[in-house]
This record gives C-alpha cells, sequence and structure tokens, in this order.
C-alpha cells in the first residue's frame, strides 16, 4: 500500500530529549465528536492528523522486552524519530498501578532507514510494526508543563492518550466524561495481542496492510 506524507508545517512531533512520561489511553467510539469537544475545553491543536509508521527493535533473544524496555524507529509525517523507553528505577507504586510511567529518551534522526541498519549491524532486529493516524493537541498546565492529548486511530480502532502530570490527567478525564476504569496502560503491542485472541486473526503486524480499516485511510 502507497501512503503518502504530507508537508509538514506543523510543530514536529517530538519530545525533549529524556522525560519521563506519564500517560493514560482510553477508547475513543467516535473521533471526530471528541475533538470537537477539545477546544472548548481549552486544547490546542498542534500537530494534525499524520501518518505514522512505527517499527520496534530488540535482540533475537528479546533482550529488551525482558527488561520492559523499547526501542523504535517512528516515521511522523517527514519527522523521523528514534526513542528508548524504560521503567524508572525509583518508580512510585500508586502512579505505576494507575498509569503508565516510563523514562522517554527520543531525538530526531536524519535518516530513519540508515539508522535502521545500524541497528541490525549491533545485532537488533524489527520485531513489531504498528501503524495509525495521529493527531497532537496541547494543554498548558501552567507556564512550565504542557501536557498533551494524542487521538490515534489505528487499524484496531481509536485510541486518545493523555499524558501528563496525574491530577491534570484525572482532571481532563472527568472533563471529558471518561470513566477511569474504562483507561488502559497497554501498549499497542499488548491492544494487538488481545484484538488477536478476540478475533482469531493470525496478523503479525498491526498495519493497515495486514489488518483492513481502508475508511481512516480518507478520513
Amino acid at each position: 500500500m502507497l501512503l503518502s506524507y504530507p508537508p509538514q508545517e506543523q510543530q514536529p512531533y517530538t519530545r525533549p530529549m529524556q522525560a519521563a512520561e506519564i500517560e493514560l489511553k482510553f477508547p475513543v467510539a467516535d473521533p471526530s465528536s471528541l475533538e470537537s469537544r477539545l477546544t472548548q475545553l481549552g486544547f490546542h491543536l498542534e500537530t494534525p492528523r499524520t501518518f505514522e509508521h512505527n517499527t520496534l527493535y530488540d535482540t533475537p533473544a528479546r533482550d529488551l522486552r525482558a527488561r520492559r524496555e523499547i526501542l523504535r524507529i517512528r516515521q511522523y509525517g517527514a519527522l523521523c524519530t528514534v526513542t528508548h523507553k524504560r521503567q524508572p528505577v525509583d518508580e512510585a507504586t500508586d502512579t505505576a498501578a494507575r498509569y503508565k510511567v516510563r523514562i522517554e529518551t527520543e531525538t530526531i534522526v536524519a535518516e530513519g532507514p540508515a539508522l535502521a541498519e545500524v541497528f541490525r549491524n549491533l545485532g537488533y532486529v524489527p520485531v513489531f510494526i504498528y501503524e495509525k493516524f495521529r493527531t497532537q493537541w496541547s494543554y498548558p498546565v501552567s507556564t512550565e508543563v504542557t501536557a498533551h492529548l494524542v487521538l490515534d486511530e489505528t487499524p484496531i480502532g481509536a485510541f486518545a492518550e493523555l499524558e501528563g502530570p496525574p491530577t491534570w490527567i484525572d482532571e481532563s478525564l472527568a472533563r471529558l466524561g471518561v470513566d477511569h476504569t474504562s483507561c488502559t496502560t497497554d501498549s499497542y503491542g499488548k491492544l494487538f495481542l488481545d484484538w488477536k485472541l478476540r478475533t482469531g486473526r493470525s496478523s503479525e503486524h498491526l498495519t493497515f496492510n495486514e489488518v483492513a480499516a481502508p475508511a481512516l485511510l480518507h478520513r
């Protein structure tokens, strides 16, 4: 399937080099309805709906997965980034139970295929590919802190992800009318595995080629 990447004149979707990532996902039945409410609630559109392609790398023995780490190359429109995520050393029990907490190190790279070749030469191989259309919204929590809501339209459904201080996440869920019990800290890899168990599908990757969702390609 050939997918075009729109010119990226908007602010790039990328984070500071390293930061603590606190986030929570929830399923979205009607993406258009959610987006229509965000401006009214004080959210600002940061990057419009853009196709995103992600490749996770690991050793053949899955050493990174065993340590609950990820190594990812992401192509988001014209922007390519490399990301490493790991668990915090001193993770707070209560926060960890309610939210997904990771230390994320990320930077922009000029040539994704070249970096992928470097990974392969170092013994890392592609283990999982997932695609989606992502729209990013921001929210000014304070003069020092900006939180985010991203809307991800994946081949297995739409999900929103709130990333920011735990108190802001809870307040945003309440303002959006989302029950905390419907939220999840699962990765897209875990959500994909659950979907395969429910549907009996044998797809290996969460891509639009392997999982039919043609309506999303033209929304």
